[in-house]
């Protein structure tokens, strides 16, 4: 990313204002905003997320609110009530209080006097999910929207559940929240209460992994906050962006073909990424982007930007599988309208090994499978969240322990464009089952890239909400939607649907061993093909280089580590899943703050014993400055039997070497068709 040393406006940061919330709780806010905004309003950006303003994403926020605010915005980044700085306590996501106070925090944006009352909302995954959720609420003044990384459907498609079944994810990200939600407010902001207000998180944040085990079907907890319930909410224009190695790239089709407002949609390599800053590249010029769209609904200045496609995205080309990619192959395509009417789809039944051509007549025939627990320990995870090793390996790893169908080699370059759709005639052994069902690019030398997957818990075939155990031996019609993709298949390459039984550690599998059979013939695959068209290189502006504001200061006073290791012990049959992500210890130079997080996940389990899978998690994260130093350690413990999820929790708050507080959490929560 280029660093932009002048902008056009000279900027004014404010470090640190209270916005005072309806119940008189004080949010903490930064604002960045053009120097000459005393004498001429300028309209408002607001990002209102939960991860700490001041200091972990301080370096991010430096990089684009300034760089708004010298386009002539005010930048305002707003930490949720109950973290970083903000008074209260944070006990969950998108609950009405968050909602409602993001409405408050616009509200008090239109009465300040540098601003013209007209504001857009951003951010990326949480930020992007509450751009949506308030935008559905239609406030006065919020103008149009960009929402990255996010998603229309909080159980079918979001980090807690996958097809029905329960993603390993769900226990990553509560995790995750967990250390964050027990982390210290600066008594440099907020005084000599901050010990108060710590002491008050630890206490009251909860474990927000046992809530969410309590809603293992589609309930008003997650039809709560999810806009597809009623997409004609919004009104406002809206932007929708991710990348294909992110979690949340389905959401944008879905948004291009519900929404019926002004709407863009793009979506291009990167994982869980702003695109400025996307990994896997190529990066472009997001934040060029973004002023263009502010300038047009915010300023309403007619320039071009409803001119682009509807949908842009990166068509991607082979490459060989790999854990993590700098840079990703391809071009940039535009659809006119999504669903778009350049695509047809082409339907081919499965046979024995082999997937047919289209058109062609397949004999039916049953085939089984059992897969062993070890499939899916190449799956990477289910959001690459900022492009470590943690992308899908060879899949020839996992094909031996699945159903395999291979097309012929192709004779002419193929491009997919969408989701494909498996549709299987099956039958179980058993009343709770579930099946995964991968695509992937497979080379001339054998060597099999995953492209895109999907997930079903077989007891939701009809609906999440109302899910219905399987009767043995009875044969279903099955529909596995699998994740969108633009992939480029060229001549000699084939493409080969693999399907197993369990997918763990990336979903946690049923309660037992299950048998499935898939009947040949009546099982099919369709496919979303997107003709080559010789425009698409040149109808469309090419996107600026990537470039930002200068980023704040920040030195690594010691080096972090990040490790992926996949290992099994050949004596004890025990496998395992170890994922360690260490930054090391930071010093944010401007406030001299030292910061330190560490995450470490192990996912095991011992031979094929489907009681034995267990999650673990610790976060370790702290904050020092002279005299003052905080910190936390949080642990969970996921297992199971085939009845019963047991939760296990412990949370350690430390003021230098001395513990503070400590909490213990064990339950037990009932499986609910999962």
């Amino acid at each position: 990313m280029r660093t932009v040393s002048s902008l056009p406006h000279a900027v004014r940061e404010e470090e640190h204002r209270w916005i005072p919330m309806r119940d008189g709780v004080r949010l903490a806010a930064r604002i960045w905003r053009p120097a000459y905004s005393e004498l001429e309003p300028v309209p408002a950006i607001l990002e209102i997320i939960p991860y700490r303003q001041r200091d972990l994403t301080a370096r991010r926020d430096s990089i684009h609110h300034p760089y708004f605010a010298g386009h002539g915005y005010a930048g305002i980044r707003v930490d949720l009530r109950g973290s970083g700085e903000s008074e209260g306590v944070l006990t969950d996501e998108y609950l009405e209080e968050e909602l409602s106070d993001a409405v408050d925090v616009l509200a008090w944006l239109a009465e300040q006097p540098w601003c013209t009352g007209r504001a857009g909302m951003m951010g990326i995954s949480w930020g992007g999910f509450n751009a949506l959720q308030v935008a559905a609420l239609r406030p006065p003044g919020l103008d149009a929207i960009v929402t990255a990384s996010s998603t229309d459907d909080r159980y079918a498609d979001d980090v807690h559940y996958m097809g029905g079944c329960l993603l390993s994810d769900n226990l990553s990200w509560a995790s995750t929240m967990f250390a964050y939600n027990s982390s210290p407010p600066e008594p440099a902001v907020v005084g000599d209460r901050w010990r108060d207000m710590w002491q008050a998180r630890l206490a009251r944040s909860g474990l927000w992994l046992e809530e969410w085990l309590h809603h293992q079907r589609r309930d008003d907890y997650w039809q709560h906050g999810s806009i597809c319930e009623d997409y004609t909410a919004i009104k406002c224009p809206v932007l929708a962006v991710s990348g294909w190695a992110d979690g949340y790239s389905n959401s944008v089709f879905r948004l291009l073909e519900h929404l019926d407002v002004p709407r863009k949609g793009l979506i291009g390599p990167w994982s869980h990424k702003y695109p400025h800053l996307g990994e896997p590249g190529p990066a472009i010029g997001f934040l060029q982007e973004l002023v263009r769209w502010w300038d047009h609904w915010l300023k309403d200045v007619d320039n071009d930007v409803m001119d682009d496609p509807m949908l842009r995205i990166w068509m991607q080309e082979t490459v060989p599988p790999f854990t993590a990619y700098e840079e990703r192959p391809g071009r940039w395509v535009g659809e006119p309208s999504w669903p778009s009417p350049h695509l047809h789809s082409t339907v081919h039944a499965l046979q024995r090994n082999r997937i047919a051509r289209s058109g062609e007549t397949v004999d039916s025939e049953e085939l089984t499978i059992e897969s062993p627990l070890s499939v899916g320990q190449y799956a990477g995870k289910w959001c690459s969240y900022n492009a470590p090793p943690d992308l899908p390996y060879d899949q020839r790893e996992e094909d031996g322990g699945s159903l395999v169908f291979d097309t012929d080699e192709f004779a002419d370059r193929c491009e997919i464009l969408g989701a494909p759709l498996v549709e299987l005639d099956i039958a179980a052994t058993r009343p709770v089952a579930m099946v995964a069902v991968r695509l992937s690019d497979v080379a001339p030398d054998g060597r099999a890239t995953r492209i895109s997957y999907g997930l079903l818990n077989l007891t939701h075939r009809d609906s999440h909400a109302e899910p219905e155990p399987l009767v043995p031996g009875k044969r279903y019609q099955v529909s596995v939607w699998l994740n969108g993709m633009a992939q480029a298949l060229p001549p000699g390459h084939r493409l080969r649907v693999s399907i197993s039984t369990s997918y763990w550690p990336l979903a946690w599998p049923p309660p037992e061993p299950v048998r499935l059979s898939v009947f040949t013939g009546s099982s099919r695959l369709v496919l979303p093909v997107r003709p080559t068209r010789e425009s698409d290189d040149v109808s469309m502006r090419p996107f600026d280089e990537p470039e930002g504001a200068e980023p704040i200061p920040v030195t690594q006073l010691q080096p972090g580590d990040e490790r992926w290791t996949v290992s099994r012990d050949l004596v004890r049959y025990e496998s395992s899943l170890e994922v360690v992500k260490d930054l090391g210890v930071v010093r944010l130079d401007d406030i001299d703050l030292e910061v330190t997080r560490r995450a470490y996940e192990r996912y095991s389990w011992v031979g094929d014993d489907f009681g034995s899978v267990c999650g673990e998690t610790e976060w370790r994260i702290g904050f020092e400055r002279g005299d003052w130093e905080a910190s936390t350690v949080t642990r969970t413990v996921l297992s199971s039997t085939a009845t019963e999820f047991h939760l296990r929790a412990e949370l350690d708050a430390y003021e230098g070497d001395q513990r503070v507080a400590s909490y213990n959490w064990n339950c037990t929560v009932p499986r609910d068709h999962v």
